[in-house]
């Protein structure tokens, strides 16, 4: 239960300080300050916070409770149980890109000491640190280098898994360190892997910094998102490419079809079942999407002529005769990341801004893509 004092005056001038640890209420300040995301709340009290992650990655069965506490704070006694983390942290490591962006948001990259496989970072100041010798390379994500971790000793670990195979980290555990899951990426609307941003800002005590910048996203989303409805034209689109004799494309529940009704656009199987990928034939491909409007994310490809040159038989699409094809690929970082993997699902405004761009021209006059790029 949490430890507080309550200062009590009697008329007769006497004060006395009562420590009321036993009896004290275990209500929240705030019962849960998250609107958007499924897989963690976060629950704040008057001198810690308690983070439940309840998808660290896709059919987890286990929930993970974490007490953020301030230097000296007693925990109560009914969360002895759980991880506790004093914050602000100073020395952290984080496991995925996209954990990149909001420790940058919020202005405390200088506390990263190591990431797995550093080439994959793409922001300048990142990289800026990394070039400058401050951020460990750790190796492989399902491998991390446990040697290097003992010696910077970081204050905590952001861990992140794809399948559930978590046995670095409980060997990482029995040697002492401090574990804390995050599941920005199991989230199913741009919104919700924007929120995210606040797991962080319970990490750093920054929550108040954490939820301005939240809300100014979510106020921008909202409002391409109310200017993308006022647009008359539906243009119809497809996406992905080939890969190894099968055509790759998003279901129609995923993110990345989720951002194409959000503005306006026809997606071509929006229909379709699950937050995965189709694997379709060209043939297939070709029948229900010859004559769409507009191609949008066509793998790696970076320019027409690459696509033309690995299948000579994407002419026969429209978008590709009319060079409609808009690709997130040609960005990237100094060492070759692509810069919409480890931005984008931090700021879902600009990339539904992005596409309104694309898909209504006229309604974002001013706007200047910022991940997509049209091929040459």
């Amino acid at each position: 239960m949490r430890q507080y004092s309550i200062l009590v005056l009697f008329f007769l001038g006497l004060t006395q300080c009562r420590n009321i640890e036993n009896s004290a209420s275990l209500s929240a300040t705030i019962k849960n300050s998250i609107h958007y995301a499924k897989g963690f709340s976060l629950e704040k009290y008057d001198d810690y916070s308690v983070v439940k992650v309840t998808n660290a990655y896709p059919s987890a069965t286990e929930n993970y409770t974490y007490v953020l506490h301030k230097k000296g704070v007693q925990i109560p006694d009914s969360l002895q149980q759980f991880t506790a983390i004093e914050v602000p942290v100073k020395k952290v490591i984080v496991t995925s890109t996209t954990h990149i962006p909001a420790l940058e948001s919020l202005g405390v990259e200088n506390t990263l000491i190591g990431f797995p496989s550093t080439q994959y970072i793409s922001s300048e100041k990142t990289r800026a640190l990394i070039d400058a010798g401050k951020v460990r390379d750790l190796g492989a994500n399902l491998s991390l280098n446990t040697e290097v971790i003992l010696d910077i000793q970081p204050d905590v670990i952001v861990g992140f898994s794809v399948d559930g195979e978590l046995k670095t980290y409980k060997n990482l555990e029995k040697n002492g360190q401090k574990i804390i899951f995050n599941g920005d990426w199991t989230e199913k609307t741009p919104l919700g892997k924007a929120e995210w941003l606040k797991f962080f800002g319970a990490l750093y005590d920054l929550d108040e910094k954490a939820d301005k910048l939240f809300n100014s996203i979510e106020r921008e989303y909202n409002l391409v998102l109310d200017l993308a409805k006022t647009t008359k034209l539906q243009p119809t689109i497809f996406a992905g490419a080939i890969y190894e004799d099968q055509w790759f494309l998003p279901q129609g529940d995923s993110w990345a079809a989720y951002f194409l009704k959000e503005a306006n656009g026809n997606y071509l199987w929006k229909d379709s079942r699950g937050t995965g990928s189709l694997a379709l034939s060209f043939e297939s491909v070709l029948e229900t999407a010859q004559n769409a409007d507009f191609w949008i994310g066509p793998g790696q490809f970076t320019s027409i002529q690459e696509i033309l040159d690995n299948n000579k038989n994407y002419i026969h699409f429209t978008a590709v005769q009319r060079k409609n094809v808009y690709s997130f690929s040609t960005k990237k970082g100094k060492t070759g990341g692509i810069i919409y993997y480890e931005q984008a699902q931090n700021r879902p405004d600009l990339v539904l801004k992005d596409i309104v761009k694309i898909l209504h021209p006229k309604a974002l006059p001013n706007h200047q893509l910022v991940f997509f790029e049209r091929l040459k």
